[in-house]
């Protein structure tokens, strides 16, 4: 073995804190940081090393020799090999202090910063089942623990419903109670499975690209709609209809239920034709009477409770007064420029993805909003001086970026811009915190909230308030 990946073990480790993507951090004898998967700050563990590099390693707890106060027991038979909610062995108002800390890390030390006092992070009033979307995925050769590796005894049924191992594409683990879907999630996922056996369908082998069932995707909303899609891999007409059947007799509260033919070699529907097999193509998510239409393609905040209290914050930092025009960056399917469009002149929405922004625009009709706007391409390219010369200057842009933030042309041109007032909405402090690093000749941190959408996870968002200098 290279020296570079030489394993070595440290005793009596503390676990002084929690970094990046849910692993903790420990110091090794040597002065080096050391990143755990499986420990929480507060332990005293013996430590493992699977990876060195120059300036920390890679390892893993495989002794305890004190369990940190902060621990609370796991909810859930499938922690520590499902790769879902990592931190389930934390108790909750811990995670939302590493989640803060880690967000005022990112910004004053990646960004270098000055921050007015951070406005303490918003929890989740559930902190289970809590989403709103989950996607299963069928394998004929469900995962198996060591102990049924090694043993001689019938391993029984071989078929899986539910998640991926961790970095693993063709492990499922085969999932009995998920905690993070409220019923009927597990109901149906469960009832799938066995249904499936017993009829003889044959699940899905990624690597011989074999078997008839793909995918099972749930979504369910506030105003009580379910939305179930199964993806086959091949049309079997009478197996397809045998399933379908069965799902819509046995839970008639489905209201809308479809399917997809996927004979692609990844499961990804964004190109499929989806067809509705009973009741509605859509179920419909509703905020302070807002309506939105969401198909089996639609994103939407993955837990809309929190979604609303996010996006109230948004509200709130824009302070519009019925006499400003917005641009909403990144709009989507147009959610935030529709819930502060009643408190603004116009609001213009822009978004690269072209059903977004039909979905955008279908949903500002459906809700009678009249001063709203939507407009598609790369924002990079769209967002520019022409753009702004017809449809005029803004008083206020929010900016909601995916995980990789805003291209750095995207950052100039608001700058060009210079409105009073940015609000920037992330789910990566990190690089929220180098684009705000860009921007900071010409404007202050004037609030900044935390809002924890994920719990069990390492994941948070962030709104900031820039206002100008």
């Amino acid at each position: 073995m290279s020296r570079r990946n030489k394993k070595q073990v440290f005793t009596n480790v503390d676990v002084i804190d929690a970094g990046a993507k849910g692993k903790t951090i420990a110091k090794a004898a040597d002065g080096k940081v050391i990143f755990l998967p499986n420990a929480v700050p507060g332990d005293i563990v013996d430590v493992q090393t699977f990876k060195k590099r120059k300036s920390y390693y890679e390892g893993k707890a495989i002794a305890f020799h004190k369990l940190s106060d902060k621990r609370t027991t796991p909810v859930c038979e499938h922690f520590g090999t499902c790769g879902g909610c990592k931190w389930q062995d934390m108790g909750y108002e811990h995670q939302l202090f590493f989640k803060q800390k880690e967000v005022v890390n990112n910004l004053t030390r990646l960004g270098h910063l000055e921050l007015p006092e951070v406005t303490p992070i918003l929890g989740s009033e559930n902190e289970y089942f809590y989403r709103n979307k989950m996607e299963f995925s069928f394998s004929d050769s469900r995962w198996l623990t060591l102990e049924e590796v090694q043993s001689d005894k019938d391993l029984g049924d071989r078929n899986a419903l539910g998640f991926h191992i961790p970095g693993m594409w063709d492990k499922i683990l085969d999932l009995k109670k998920c905690h993070l879907q409220a019923n009927p999630s597990n109901a149906i996922r469960n009832a799938v499975k066995e249904f499936a056996v017993k009829n003889d369908f044959e699940f899905f082998n990624t690597r011989n690209q074999t078997g008839l069932l793909r995918t099972l995707m749930i979504r369910t909303s506030s105003t009580g709609d379910i939305m179930v899609m199964l993806q086959f891999f091949k049309d079997n007409v009478e197996k397809r209809g045998l399933l379908l059947n069965y799902l819509a007799e046995t839970f008639p509260e489905i209201t809308s239920l479809q399917y997809v033919i996927n004979e692609k070699a990844n499961d990804t529907i964004y190109d499929q034709e989806v067809i509705c097999y009973k009741g509605q193509d859509h179920i419909f998510e509703e905020m302070e009477g807002l309506k939105f239409k969401i198909n089996a393609k639609s994103f939407y905040q993955t837990n809309s409770e929190q979604a609303y209290q996010l996006y109230k914050i948004t509200r709130d930092y824009a302070g519009l007064t019925g006499n400003e025009l917005v641009y909403d960056l990144y709009t989507g399917t147009g959610t935030i420029a529709q819930f502060v469009s009643k408190q603004a002149k116009k609001v213009i929405g822009v978004e690269a993805v072209p059903d977004a922004i039909l979905a955008a625009k279908e949903n500002a009709q459906l809700n009678g909003i009249e001063n709203v706007e939507f407009y598609v391409g790369d924002m990079k390219n769209v967002f520019n001086k022409n753009f702004i010369k017809t449809h005029g200057h803004p008083d206020v842009i929010i900016t909601d970026p995916p995980r990789d933030g805003m291209h750095k042309d995207v950052v100039q041109q608001i700058l060009n811009i210079a409105p009073n007032k940015v609000v920037y909405v992330s789910c990566n402090s990190a690089t929220q915190a180098r684009d705000l690093a860009l921007m900071k000749e010409i404007y202050k941190i004037t609030k900044v909230r935390p809002v924890d959408m994920f719990p069990q996870t390492h994941h948070v968002e962030n709104v900031v308030l820039l206002e100008k200098r």
